[in-house]
Order: structure tokens, then sequence, then C-alpha cells
């Protein structure tokens, strides 16, 4: 299958996506909470369908076959567009949502006016700031993987500055049993980065050079396994939230 949109090829690591990346109760009320009023949702890179509110109308875009196909039954069909070239007219929503997707588009900015041209009233996005990125001790183990991800991801002023004045940032806590499968949600749990299916469902791994990955992987089991990882990192695995470079955008 050939890459249809953005830059991971979902079609090559797609499979599995949906078990790994699941809505988080305490992130999604965080973003559910931000919608406000909205009755009508456009989820923009709607993916499998995270964090779409179940109580409102959602017409989720989504250009990955592989991800359309993974959407729930219960969840609306996806339709097949681009952020970029919306097909809605000016104010045809209440509010538009963006989760942990901007980075994959072509070009951001041109999607996130998209969003602001077609809805009324917020646009919220998830993503991750490229400067937090080192928070996280993966980092540490992985700079190749850091500088993969800090590449791909648009400047917080970047996406304030085309959603216009008056956008909000929010930090967003990550708390230490998180099921969104992204790299920080496994802070206080990294026997899970361990598994190839967890890093399958992180797309910055499929960027990586040739055998990287599995150095990091290997060195990562073997400081678990001899204990140096708990000397270094042990403090992790009893915190019951994590400040990391998650944030959401809501430009009301």
């Amino acid at each position: 299958m050939t890459q249809v949109a953005g830059d991971a090829d979902y079609g090559r690591i797609g499979a599995g996506y949906a078990r790994i990346r699941r809505t988080d109760p305490r992130i999604a009320a965080q973003v559910h909470a931000a919608l406000g009023e909205a009755r009508t949702v456009l989820n923009v890179g709607a993916g499998a369908g995270s964090y779409e509110p179940l109580d409102r109308h959602v017409l989720p875009i989504e250009p990955s076959p592989e991800m359309r196909r993974q959407r729930p039954a219960h969840l609306a069909p996806a339709i097949h567009a681009v952020a970029e070239a919306l097909p809605f007219d000016d104010d045809a929503v209440d509010a538009a949502m963006a989760m942990v997707t901007v980075h994959q588009w072509p070009d951001p900015v041109a999607g996130l006016r998209e969003m602001r041209r077609v809805a009324r009233g917020p646009v919220l996005v998830l993503t991750f700031d490229p400067a937090e990125l080192g928070r996280l001790w993966l980092m540490d183990y992985a700079p190749e993987l850091q500088a993969v991800e800090a590449s791909r991801y648009p400047a917080i002023d970047t996406i304030t500055t085309a959603l216009g004045p008056g956008t909000e940032v929010q930090p967003v806590p990550i708390p230490s049993d998180c099921v969104d499968g992204f790299s920080e949600a496994f802070y206080a749990r990294p026997e899970s980065l361990l598994d190839p299916a967890v890093r399958r469902a992180q797309s910055a791994w499929s960027f990586l050079p040739p055998g990287v990955e599995e150095r990091i992987a290997a060195d990562l089991r073997a400081d678990l396994e001899s204990g140096a990882w708990d000397d270094r990192y042990g403090s992790h695995r009893t915190r019951p939230e994590f400040s990391g470079a998650v944030r959401l955008i809501v430009s009301r």
C-alpha cells in the first residue's frame, strides 16, 4: 500500500494501532471540556477515533485507508479528505479538533487555518511541544528519536499564530496508567517500551535509521535487567503524573 498523506506510512505501520492508542479518560475530560457547548465537531486526522466525544455529532476526516479501517463500529465512518482542503463551508461546524495529528500534515499551517475557517467556535489541537521532548527519560537512550520527533512537530508558536489571537496553551498531565500508548504514557512502565507492537504504534520509530531502534531496545532491556534503569529513573514508577511535552492548544 502506498502512503496517502502525511509523513508516516500507516499502511505499513498502522496494523494494531487502535489496540495501543486508545482514549485516556483523563485526557479526554480535558479535551471535551475545552469543546464547551459545541454540538457538531469536526475531527481532522481522526485516525481510529481516539478522543471523539460520544455525546456530540462528530464528522471525522481521515486520509489513511488503514486508519479508517480501524475505526470501531460505534463511531461515524471517516470522510476521505485532508486537513489542507476541508470539504466544508465557512463556519459549518460548532468546533474542530485535531488529536496528535498536525505533525503528520504536509502543510500544518494551511490545515490549521482550514480548521479555523470551518469552525464557528473552539478549535482544539492536542500535540507535543518539540522543545520539551527531552523531559522524558527515554530520550537519554534515544537521542535519535528525540531529533526525529523535534523535526516533525510544529513549534507551539507556529500553531498559535496560525489559529489567531486569544489562543491558549494548556499543559496536559499524563497519568501513570495512561491508556493512550504514546511514548510519554510509559514514563512509569519502561518495560512496555520493549514491546515492538507498542513502538510500532508510535510513528517516530519508523523514521530511525536501520539498527537504531534495536540498539535502543537492547540498551533499555539491559539496564532494566541489571537494575541500572531503576537506579537512575526508578522514582518515576511511583509518580502519579508526569509533566511532559503534551499540550492542548485551544483557539476560542
